[in-house]
């Protein structure tokens, strides 16, 4: 679960951007004591993320504002489905309402699609994970989201593991340096606690790569039969990632050659984001 204190800084960043010196049409139009009531509503069917980070866009502009929510992160729903209510001081809900529909409705894209994902792979020992090709910024809510919506994480950030990517190794092994004698180079240098991923484009790298000591090998971009060599090859001497080109169509094939870990970057770079709706309630 995302972190209070990430969010508050996320959400008060974003509400700085839309607001950054009051909200002029609010407070022209609409008397400072007028109350009003609001419920999110879903436009399309989904599943649920980010209920927090929405309530916490109205607590930032008015904690008197009160967010009632009916479904939990990690919840799926229905089109028309009220996911909760807001009510308090007009103003404040009026302020809050496109910073907090924002990201909930990304969010709840996210989690929406990495679910398809994850029940496209239903039955095979693949995990769907994310990329870090994530929103700047956003990182920490989006990953949520693919929680939410069933998958895993990758790697935060590229403090958190050593992962050696085609560029990587270009300049490694630049000037005819042997592959597994650079990579065994690197792993002296690194802390024992680390994790070392490389990444190969070519079977005939594999052997190179496990000699030098690697937990994890990527297989990019590779063919279901080239996966299906690479698992046999590899053998359960490392875990085995497929990335490059992920589809839903093709995620079930790449999941039944018994890859490990499948990396969708489509999960946070190419994401619509869901339709939700902020209605306010006139009562009668």
């Amino acid at each position: 679960m995302t972190d209070a204190r990430e969010i508050d800084r996320i959400v008060g960043a974003a509400l700085d951007e839309d607001a950054p010196w009051g909200d002029l049409t609010s407070e022209t139009l609409i008397p400072v004591d007028a109350a009003a009531a609001a419920e999110l509503v879903a436009r399309e069917p989904g599943v649920l993320s980010g209920i927090r980070v929405f309530a916490a866009a109205f607590r930032l502009v008015d904690p008197g504002v009160t967010v009632e929510t009916f479904a939990d992160d990690g919840d799926s729903f229905e089109a028309g489905a009220v996911l909760a209510r807001v009510s308090g001081l007009a103003r404040g809900i009026l302020r809050a309402e496109r910073v907090g529909l924002n990201l909930v409705q990304r969010m709840s894209g996210i989690a929406a699609l990495t679910a398809r994902y994850v029940a496209e792979t239903s039955g095979t020992r693949a995990r769907i994970v994310d990329t870090r090709k994530t929103t700047p910024g956003l990182r920490s809510l989006e990953r949520q989201a693919v929680r939410d919506g069933g998958g895993r994480n990758h790697r935060r950030s590229l403090s958190d593991a050593v992962m050696a990517k085609d560029n990587h190794l270009a300049v490694l092994t630049a000037g005819g340096h042997d592959l597994a004698t650079a990579l065994r180079a690197a792993r002296e240098r690194m802390p024992h606690t680390a994790h070392l991923e490389v990444e190969v484009d070519r079977l005939d790298q594999v052997e190179a790569v496990l000699a030098a000591g690697a937990d994890t090998v990527m297989l990019d971009n590779f063919t279901p039969d080239e996966l299906r060599a690479g698992v046999a090859l590899i053998a359960g001497r490392a875990v085995v990632e497929a990335s490059g080109g992920v589809r839903l169509e093709t995620v079930r094939e790449i999941a039944a050659t018994g890859v490990d870990v499948i990396s969708v970057g489509a999960l946070t770079h190419s994401v619509r984001s869901l339709d939700l709706g902020l209605d306010v309630v006139i009562e009668t």
